[in-house]
């Protein structure tokens, strides 16, 4: 894989993370506030602020995701050490 593979790869992580973890960031505050309520059946009930934190975490791991990623795909990768040959005689044993 070259470089600008990984760049592409890394700019699209990069968009659909962080929409992503903006939104659970924006409703994880919310939770943790007690200004964010959630409909189930119809039915609107408060956040819990345990549901908040878990959004709030989320967020950040979609934060790092990106992040992670393009640190591994864009790293310069070390040069092979040189090889040694096998047809070389082994030392002898003492």
């Amino acid at each position: 894989m070259n470089k600008n593979t990984g760049m592409i790869i890394t700019v699209v992580l990069a968009l659909l993370c962080s929409c992503c973890s903006l939104f659970t960031c924006i409703m994880g505050f919310g939770g943790v506030t007690g200004n964010g309520t959630y409909s189930l059946g119809g039915v609107d009930q408060p956040m819990p602020p345990t549901a908040g934190y878990a959004l709030l975490c989320v967020s950040v791991i979609l934060i790092l995701v990106p992040l992670i990623t393009g640190f591994f795909l864009l790293r310069k990768k070390p040069e092979a050490a040189s090889i040694v040959s096998n047809d070389e005689p082994l030392p002898p044993a003492s």
